[in-house]
């Protein structure tokens, strides 16, 4: 997606010319001869930059009174000034006042392109550095995993990025919704425009459309602008678009159906070209059915759905994908990352993930937190048990407790229950592999488990062969 880049200047011929070097390099333009037609193309839509001469004859304000209104209604929006008549002050003034940069007339081609290239660049970064600050906690910027459905879902990410339609990402908690859309827009034609994530269950109903749409001026208040406005040639990621209020999601349908809107308090119909990526942990189909969402919506962001998998349904992957997280964490704090013994492997995958990936960054700083001073020396299992959380004297003496007050026969078939279903766990359901590692075979195996009682089609204890 090309970037909008407003051109405001007097003369007809330094707009052409400035307008027809950048539309060759791929960019968007639009023109304004003077102070007014600029503020009145900027509320139709914010531009990606501003190309604004100094004098601006014939305005009503010159080029730095305009400045200081764009930087009054717009404080992010980067400005470059131009002039042929340029003074040391003239600039000095104009830096103060928030422009990104200062060019002579007559320029050269590689400078002025020099020059857009880095205002867009550092608008963008700037933009980066804002979404990471809200991110919580460490996550993965890669799909870590070899298993069946992440290959799947590795696939899916890969066509997402060549198709411009809308997705609807939904999953368990902790799953890593928000990172398959980022890595949805990492690879488009967007990638180097903005990517805002805006949080549903925080739009509250009273304050919400403004945060939505952006308002216009009124005595005492500035316009803001709307994130909608904001994600213009971007991405934007409705995260757990289920907890909007029902007059929020009607007002979204209207802004999918034309893909414009209008600010509050503003009559002119600002247009927009966003990419609207929506995430969920519901059942949005079993929410419209019980009337908590709009039905509407849900098709019109529905168009194509993917579904992340709980990190249960991937135990395979959890080698790899500790080694990946226990690095990035580390690096992040500073410390060397530490290896796991094949035993605390196994314990990590013997547990059910009901956090997800999320509780797996947990239990990972938490490792760190009480590794042993030596990096030569191996978590071992019981550390791991400890930071699950499952560990603890207390609960080991509980279930100590319990199997000493009951009788031997029921004390051993209550131990083989956990020791096969620990295993069975720990091979990813695989009967096969189960039987070999426990020296049984693999039918008086399958015998074992019905009469202790463990089902063969829970999900969370999937017997493949």
């Amino acid at each position: 997606m090309a970037h909008d880049i407003l051109i405001v200047d007097d003369e007809l011929d330094i707009r052409t010319q400035i307008s027809g070097i950048l539309e060759d390099c791929g960019y968007m333009t639009r023109q304004a001869a003077n102070s007014s037609e600029a503020l009145e193309a900027m509320a139709g839509r914010q531009p990606a930059l501003v190309i604004l001469d100094v004098w601006l004859g014939v305005s009503e304000m010159d080029g730095l009174e305009t400045l200081e209104i764009i930087r009054r209604d717009y404080p992010d929006q980067q400005v470059v000034m131009i002039s042929g008549h340029a003074t040391f002050d003239m600039a000095v003034s104009a830096t103060k006042m928030g422009a990104y940069d200062f060019i002579t007339k007559p320029f050269k081609t590689d400078v002025l392109l020099h020059n857009v290239e880095r205002a867009l660049r550092e608008q963008y970064l700037q933009e980066e550095v804002r979404e990471l600050k809200k991110r919580a906690g460490p996550q993965s910027e890669d799909i870590i995993g070899t298993s069946q459905v992440m290959v799947h879902l590795r696939r899916q990410v890969d066509q997402l990025s060549e198709f411009e339609g809308r997705v609807l990402i939904s999953g368990p908690p902790g799953s890593g919704k928000s990172l398959v859309a980022r890595a949805i827009h990492r690879g488009s034609d967007r990638v180097k425009r903005r990517f805002i994530t805006l949080n549903c269950a925080t739009l509250e109903t009273d304050g919400g459309e403004a945060v939505l749409f952006g308002a216009d001026p009124v005595k005492g208040r500035p316009r803001a602008v709307g994130i909608f406005e904001r994600s213009h040639g971007g991405t934007l990621v409705l995260d757990e678009v289920g907890s909007l209020s029902p007059g929020i999601q009607e007002k979204i349908v209207g802004i999918l159906q034309g893909n414009s809107f209008r600010r509050l308090g503003g009559s002119k119909l600002i247009d927009v070209d966003v990419r609207v990526i929506a995430t969920t942990r519901l059942d949005l189909k079993g929410e419209v059915a019980a009337g908590n969402f709009n039905e509407e919506l849900f098709h019109r962001l529905n168009v194509v759905p993917v579904e992340v998998p709980p990190l249960h349904s991937r135990l395979k992957d959890m080698s790899a994908l500790t080694r990946y997280l226990m690095a990035r964490i580390a690096g992040d704090k500073g410390q060397q990352a530490r290896g796991l013994s094949p035993e605390a492997l196994s314990t990590l995958e013997a547990y059910n993930w009901p956090g997800n990936v999320s509780e797996l960054c947990n239990v990972i700083e938490r490792l760190l937190l009480t590794a042993p001073a030596d990096p030569s020396r191996l978590i071992d299992s019981h550390s791991v048990a400890l930071a699950i959380g499952g560990g603890s004297k207390a609960a080991r003496w509980e279930a100590e407790l319990e199997v000493m007050n009951q009788p031997l026969r029921e004390a051993r078939e209550a131990f083989e229950k956990e020791y096969l279903l620990f295993h069975v766990r720990r091979f990813g359901g695989n009967i096969s592999r189960t039987a070999e590692f426990v020296g049984m075979d693999r039918a008086a195996l399958h015998r074992k488990l019905k009469m202790l009682g463990v089902g063969l089609n829970d999900k969370t204890q999937r017997m493949d062969a």
